[in-house]
Order: C-alpha cells, then sequence, then structure tokens
C-alpha cells in the first residue's frame, strides 16, 4: 500500500480543468514534491488528497483510504499546512498549539518531542499573538500545529512561498529531519531550486505532470548543449537571439540568457560571430551544465510543440 496514490485524477471548475488525469504514487517516508508555477495544478491536488474537494473522476487514495468514501480517516491521520497562514490570528502561540492538539485528542505534551526541533524556537514568544509573528516563524507555527498529533502524512503546500532565504533553508532542514521520523511528506513549491530537496518529483503546468524521477534523472534528460549569454543590453540579446533562424530556445535567466541551438555541430564562436555581425560588442558566451528549472523550461517547450 502507497501512503499517497493518485490514478488518472481530474478536477474542473466550470470551463477550467485544473488537473488533467494526473497519475503519481508516494512512497512510504519518501519526500516528494509538486513543483511548478501558480496554476499548475498543486493546490487542487493538495485538496482533494486532504479531503477539501472531490475530484471529479479517477481514484485518490491517501494510507489505503479513498478520499472521498474515507474522508473522516484520513483527516485523523493527515497533518496540512495550506498555502496561506489559516491559524488563528488572534491567539497566542501556546494558545494555537494547545486548540489543535485537542482538537486531534491529544496534548502538547504526548507529542512534544516530535516538534521540540521546531516549537523550542517559538517558545520564547509562547505569548505573542500567531497575527503579530514574522513570516519566518508564522510558518514554524504553521508546521508545529500540523504535526502535533503525529501525522503518518504530512501535507504542505508551498509551505516557502513568502519567507525570507534563511527561513527557506531552516524550513527544508526541518522536513529532512521528520523524514527520520517515518513521515511521508508531500511538498509544493513553485521554486525550482527546492526541487534538488525531494527524493523525487513530478514538474507540473497546466493541470498537467510533465516529468516524475529523482531531480537528478529528470536533469539528466536534458539533451541538447546550453550556453549562458550575457551583454549590455538584455533586451536586445533576446530579441536578436530569437530572431536567429538557428536559435532552438531562448530564455531570460538572471543577467543571463540560457541558449540553445538547432545544429548539431555548433560552437561558441558560431554565436560569438553572429553576435558581433549584428554590432554587440564584447558578448559573453559560455557553455554550462544545465539544472532542473532549465529541463523544466524545456519540457514545457516540448509539450507545447506536441499539442
Amino acid at each position: 500500500m502507497k501512503p499517497i496514490s493518485v490514478q488518472n485524477t481530474h478536477k474542473g471548475y466550470g470551463a477550467k480543468e485544473a488537473v488533467k488525469r494526473v497519475s503519481f504514487e508516494v512512497d512510504e517516508g519518501e519526500l516528494f514534491g509538486l513543483i511548478g508555477p501558480d496554476g499548475a495544478g498543486k493546490t487542487t491536488i493538495f485538496r482533494i488528497l486532504t479531503t477539501l474537494i472531490k475530484p471529479d473522476g479517477g481514484e485518490a487514495s491517501v494510507l489505503g483510504l479513498d478520499v472521498v468514501d474515507g474522508y473522516r480517516q484520513i483527516r485523523e491521520r493527515v497533518g496540512y499546512m495550506p498555502g496561506r497562514f489559516s491559524l488563528y490570528q488572534d491567539l497566542s502561540v501556546e494558545e494555537n498549539v494547545k486548540f489543535f492538539a485537542s482538537v486531534f485528542g491529544t496534548t502538547v505534551d504526548a507529542n512534544y518531542d516530535l516538534i521540540k526541533p521546531i516549537y523550542s524556537q517559538l517558545e520564547p514568544f509562547k505569548d505573542r499573538l500567531a497575527g503579530a509573528l514574522s513570516g519566518g516563524m508564522k510558518q514554524k507555527l504553521a508546521l508545529s500545529c500540523a504535526l502535533i498529533h503525529k501525522p503518518e502524512v504530512l501535507f504542505l503546500d508551498e509551505p516557502t512561498t513568502g519567507v525570507d532565504a534563511v527561513s527557506r533553508k531552516e524550513f527544508w532542514q526541518m522536513l529532512h529531519r521528520l523524514k527520520e521520523e517515518d513521515i511521508t511528506i508531500l511538498v509544493s513549491t513553485p521554486y525550482m531550486d527546492e526541487a534538488e530537496q525531494c527524493d523525487r518529483v513530478a514538474l507540473m503546468q497546466d493541470g498537467q505532470i510533465l516529468s516524475i524521477d529523482t531531480p537528478e534523472r529528470i536533469t539528466e534528460t536534458f539533451d541538447n548543449k546550453l550556453w549562458a549569454i550575457k551583454t549590455e543590453n538584455k533586451y536586445q540579446l533576446i530579441q536578436l537571439l530569437r530572431s536567429y533562424k538557428h536559435a532552438e530556445s531562448v530564455q531570460p535567466f538572471g543577467e543571463y540568457v540560457h541558449y540553445t541551438d538547432k545544429r548539431e555541430e555548433v560552437q561558441t564562436e558560431h554565436i560569438m560571430g553572429y553576435l558581433k555581425s549584428k554590432g554587440v560588442i564584447n558578448p559573453k558566451v559560455v557553455t554550462i551544465e544545465p539544472d532542473i528549472e532549465d529541463t523544466f523550461m524545456r519540457l514545457m517547450e516540448q509539450e507545447r510543440t506536441y499539442e
């Protein structure tokens, strides 16, 4: 039995098909990520699996229980941290944790060892109202409340959105510690760099899964030479490359533009020569190794080609 199983599941809102016959499974004790931009369908999948909405078709189960027929049992055995901070902002830190413990028929003391690495950072502020906490502290409080009943499966929907880089790093460190407690974790994020923190990921776009595998194996599927190109005028660079007859892909990445070429035997000097012929002075053109974001963009382009 897989802790999470989604088979040919779909869900629509009126004419909008938010999830398009998606299938994936999560292994016991695995940290599995749904990675994709806003609108990819991640939150809809989370709401189906946490029994908040019904799928329109297909099958979805958590801990061997159907998400429709077994919704009561599922709710007792999972923890859920939605994307938006949803705790009681006019209750204190301590009052929130105690309240959620009581909802699940337990106490803070009963499962304190599980939440201690997280909650110990909040205890100096236990009398502070939840609404007055920083983004990173709200994140820790929400996670403590989701864990207080020692769930078997933990659902975290975009838990690091809107928090600073240090808090994001600390949060992933906490998740890796939770893995050691044999808790199965499904997490979603729009941040491609966070994919590296997961055991396996599903890359999502427009309600569909483009690829499922370890981050390393997904990146290895990038099957073309990749260049990072930089000039003084980035907008001009993008326009020149997109009008180049040999261009396959042109994507802005920070101060650089990532470029792939249709030709098999193309060299850096060929690209340099083209840019200089267009009046670009001292372009910086270097070959680089693709990362998972490059691979995601390539998969998106291939999907559009097939449509």
